[in-house]
């Protein structure tokens, strides 16, 4: 398990500092984990003397990737999310790159010698429940050099923003890590009614992780369009600002507004529903929010009283036609996310019901579309514009199936 990662960490290392160019492109996600992400590898790599270009991701898109691959002699680093889609990277690279997967979602194997999978989903360790990809990157940048033992408060703080407790306390390796930041003084651990709240010592005295985590988030996924992922990072590796304290309240004011609008919205029309999915679509109207709101608006709704807690909850989103730092890519697709009600939770960790990271990516291959991250309480994938209905009636198809 764990010995096996690191042994392998430990392998890709060594290509890493053989490689020719002493130079790094980091592709990390936009919510709290994958800022997290980013800023230790972007700090680890950095301390190791690697030139650094970092790019945020909401997702690795097919068309997204079919520009980095063409590039050749680069050290490409996926963090947070790639681990499902290693075939396709080993596909795409063809041995031209060295390409390391730092995920925690359900894997793949590689089929390239050149990439490395290193998702620890591929060693046993459950990335909804033991390890964040923030812990992962942790991992990694500990295996390159232990000076980076001191980054290890933010893997905690994305391990604690992914919401992936038992019985309202971290585990396996995300408790590890965090045990080592407050070793180090830079956290504190305090019991609660349920479980454990996590807390940072800051310049302005202990913060509560999960209200870190949720900074992060907003300025990662609000302000995906706006510098907030740069910004989100630089709060990671600094502490927050006046100034991202300022982005970070102008977001909030934006997504508060939409929220607001979208619930009256649902109110007024309720839900689309099927015998086991209620959804929405909310179209453009998270303009000029990342299609990561959908995901966060959903986890927002799950539990309210307008939602039927034994449905499957989704909601769909416009995929704008742009990634910061590539300018227009040509897409026309939609993004769905998916989030379960507490009861059904509890169904689908009980083996009850079907964990989404075997529904949606299923019925997203049926039409064609794009699967990357997905776990078995939270899910997104993508297809294209049009087919948001026929998704739905895949899913109903594969869950009649096992009825």
């Amino acid at each position: 398990m764990k010995e096996k990662l690191i042994h392998d960490m430990q392998t890709a290392i060594g290509q890493v500092m053989q490689w020719p160019k002493k130079s790094v492109q980091i592709f990390h996600h936009n919510d709290s984990d994958g800022l997290s992400a980013g800023a230790i590898l972007n700090r680890a790599f950095e301390r190791a003397g690697f030139e650094v270009q970092r790019f945020c991701l909401e997702k690795p898109y097919p068309a997204l990737l079919n520009r980095v691959y063409q590039q050749e002699g680069k050290i490409i680093v996926f963090a947070d999310f790639a681990g499902r889609i290693a075939p396709l990277l080993s596909e795409l690279n063809r041995g031209r790159n060295l390409i390391l997967v730092l995920d925690h979602h359900v894997a793949q194997a590689a089929t390239d010698p050149r990439v490395h999978n290193l998702d620890p989903d591929l060693y046993g360790l459950k990335g909804d429940r033991d390890i964040s990809g923030s812990t992962t990157c942790y991992l990694f940048a500990r295996s390159l050099d232990p000076v980076n033992e001191d980054l290890a408060y933010i893997a905690a703080i994305g391990a604690v923003g992914d919401k992936f407790f038992v019985d309202g306390c971290l585990v396996s390796e995300n408790r590890a890590v965090t045990l080592e930041a407050v070793k180090q003084g830079k956290m504190e651990i305090r019991a609660q009614e349920v479980g454990e709240r996590y807390y940072l010592n800051t310049k302005n005295g202990p913060v509560p992780c999960d209200e870190f985590a949720a900074y992060l988030d907003t300025l990662g996924a609000a302000g995906y369009y706006r510098n907030g992922p740069d910004m989100g990072v630089a709060v990671c590796l600094e502490g927050t600002t006046p100034q991202s304290d300022q982005m970070l309240q102008e977001l909030k004011a934006i997504q508060e507004k939409a929220f607001a609008q979208q619930i009256q919205r649902i109110q007024a029309e309720g839900l689309k529903k099927t015998a086991h999915i209620q959804w929405f679509h909310v179209h453009n109207r998270f303009s000029p929010m990342g299609v990561k709101m959908i995901g966060v608006f959903c986890d927002a709704i799950k539990n309210m009283g307008d939602i039927d807690p034994q449905r499957y909850v989704a909601g769909f989103q416009i995929i704008p036609d742009e990634i910061p730092g590539f300018g227009p890519m040509g897409m026309k697709d939609v993004k769905i996310s998916m989030r379960v009600s507490a009861p059904m939770e509890k169904a689908i960790r009980a083996g009850e019901k079907m964990g989404l990271n075997i529904l949606l990516p299923e019925a997203t291959a049926r039409l064609g579309g794009f699967s990357d991250a997905c776990h078995r309480l939270t899910a997104a994938t993508t297809v294209a514009v049009g087919k948001e209905e026929q998704l739905i009636e895949e899913m109903e198809k594969i869950l009649n199936e096992v009825d």
